[in-house]
């Protein structure tokens, strides 16, 4: 959600997958994270360790903004990873929410709509994509929601875990899911739905082109 640019680009999808796009350490570094998807359901359901599974969710929300740093400090911002990043969140979240609720670690209303604006976010860019107005730009409230419910997710697996520490995690995953959950509808309601609509209705018709 990180090395994005200001302003909605109508790259033509094709054209960012290409070594120049692809091979880069930011994205390198996007790819690591979705590696530990993976690790993150073992540890959960295989080892049956919610602590674990917690700190290493906790770890890839916290880590999240080194690639958008990356790619900005050393000038390797591209099309693909402003693609890549925000698909590789999504992924993610698609696979942590459900799995949380499926292990009870949440409470069914707070998952289900974590869950739903995920969905609905990643219809709003599939469309914006397949009517030519380009990648959605991340916003800042919905990187800000984003941000938190990141770590508000692992911190109610936490709560549901044995740790000494779990009433406090439980008290935190709701200081941070309630303004999370605030910001990342308003950011899909008021920004996302209506920069994609606006972004489709000013492109080109083929007659104009």
């Amino acid at each position: 959600m990180n090395h994005h640019a200001q302003e909605p680009v109508s790259t033509p999808v094709l054209s960012i997958f290409n070594r120049d796009e692809m091979l880069t350490w930011p994205n390198l570094i996007t790819f690591i994270r979705l590696l530990c998807i993976p690790v993150f359901l073992w540890l959960l359901f295989s080892q049956e360790n919610r602590a674990a599974a917690a700190w290493l969710l906790a770890a890839l929300g916290a880590t999240d903004w080194v690639d958008g740093w990356v790619a900005r400090r050393f000038d390797m911002t591209s099309e693909f990873g402003r693609l890549f990043d925000p698909t590789v969140d999504r992924l993610m979240f698609f696979v942590a929410i459900p799995a949380i609720i499926i292990d009870g670690s949440i409470p069914l209303t707070v998952g289900i709509l974590g869950l739903g604006r995920e969905v609905l976010v990643a219809l709003v860019a599939v469309a914006s994509v397949s009517l030519g107005a380009g990648t959605l730009v991340v916003t800042r409230e919905g990187k800000i929601g984003a941000f938190l419910m990141m770590f508000a997710f692992p911190m109610f697996l936490g709560a549901a875990s044995t740790l000494s520490y779990a009433p406090v995690l439980e008290w935190l995953a709701w200081i941070f899911a309630i303004p999370g959950l605030a910001y990342g509808y308003y950011s899909l309601v008021f920004e996302y739905v209506p920069a994609a609509w606006e972004a489709s209705r000013q492109k080109p018709a083929p007659n104009e082109r």
